[in-house]
């Protein structure tokens, strides 16, 4: 009996081993010298701070940032496969592109409305 799986579930063992394996490796193997530095957050030099500046909220320009990224990014992942393989999927792959594309429409939409797109 040839099972098309066994190269997936193969595949799927490999890496669950390999990501066990280094993790369990860097903790036996790793060197433990530990001081005060090391043990605190990674602020970029700066003493961090328990509220923001000034006691205000913390600024979601950086989130907005990072959201606009990953919409552009999903948009090219799945928009480039679509239109190499345009002329195979016909009707049906133009009606799902451009459902695609309302939905999408909707993180553009709120960001744009929360002032992500205003690069100050």
């Amino acid at each position: 009996m040839n099972n098309p799986y066994v190269p997936l579930l193969v595949l799927m063992g490999t890496a669950l081993v390999l990501a066990i394996g280094g993790l369990v490796a860097s903790a036996l193997l790793g060197p433990k010298r530990y001081n005060k530095a090391k043990l605190e957050g990674y602020e970029c030099g700066i003493q961090p701070t328990p509220h923001a500046v000034g006691g205000g909220r913390f600024p979601i320009k950086f989130y907005l940032y990072a959201m606009s990224f990953i919409i552009f990014d999903l948009e090219v992942v799945f928009l480039y496969p679509w239109a190499v393989e345009f002329q195979y999927l016909a009707a049906f792959g133009l009606v799902a592109m451009l459902s695609f594309l309302a939905l999408i429409t909707v993180p553009f939409i709120y960001e744009w409305r929360r002032g992500g797109f205003d690069w100050e």
